[in-house]
């Protein structure tokens, strides 16, 4: 039983590593101007909130005290944040 549940911690711990290194590269590819017309916290202020929680979940994992809200924090970054800023228009548009 022990290999079955390491198996389903490891999974658990990739998976959720990924999507924090997602939402970090996410944060770090997107314009700055966006976040401010999107009405959210600035690209800086994302971009540390997306690789602390990175950096915690490599670190501690996701089953941790701290683990959990990193894990939040990529979470309301894709879901809220990231089609906010990706539905604006990239670059200087003239309408």
């Amino acid at each position: 039983m022990a290999g079955i549940d390491g198996l389903i911690n490891l999974v658990v711990f990739y998976a959720t590593l990924a999507l924090a290194a997602w939402a970090f590269i996410d944060a770090i590819i997107r314009p700055a101007a966006a976040f401010v017309a999107a009405g959210k916290l600035t690209k800086p202020g994302w971009m540390a909130i997306t690789g602390i929680a990175t950096l915690v979940l490599l670190w501690q994992g996701p089953l941790s005290f701290l683990g959990l809200p990193a894990v939040i924090a990529a979470v309301v970054y894709l879901v809220d944040v990231r089609p906010a800023v990706r539905g604006l228009p990239r670059g200087n548009s003239s309408w």
